[in-house]
């Protein structure tokens, strides 16, 4: 695959150009030098890179934690790798344990409003506004 423009990376990748500027700045991707008279290039890894840190994203990763994720690869430090994984598992854990418990409220405050039995006062908005 011939050197890229940043146009045509960020096609190819199915993002905007704004965005791989972004990682730029973050540090996520290198930025090539600019030619005198000419636009940057972007090697054929560069869409691996960004298509690594979409899918890094997708699975929960920050951007923090994909630069993690870049410096470990770097560093061929697998059980490390793992190990942040690991926590981020456990965290996706946690919000699915929180968002049961939201949507365990959210239907009881839907059963109370459908039984009609709260009489002039909804309840979801009762138990929004209780203290």
């Amino acid at each position: 695959m011939a050197a890229l423009t940043i146009g045509r990376l960020a096609d190819e990748a199915g993002v905007n150009v704004e965005t791989i500027r972004y990682y730029q700045r973050r540090g996520l991707m290198p930025q090539p030098d600019k030619p005198v008279n000419g636009q940057r290039r972007y090697a054929a890894d560069a869409l691996r890179r960004v298509h690594f840190i979409k899918r890094a994203q997708v699975l929960g990763f920050t951007l923090e934690e994909v630069g993690s994720l870049l410096e470990l690869d770097a560093a061929h430090a697998c059980g490390e790798t793992r190990e942040l994984a690991a926590h981020k598992l456990a965290v996706i854990d946690s919000k699915l344990g929180d968002l049961k418990a939201m949507r365990k409220a959210l239907v009881a405050l839907l059963r109370q409003c459908d039984s009609g039995t709260a009489k002039g006062n909804c309840p979801i908005i009762h138990a929004l506004a209780a203290d």
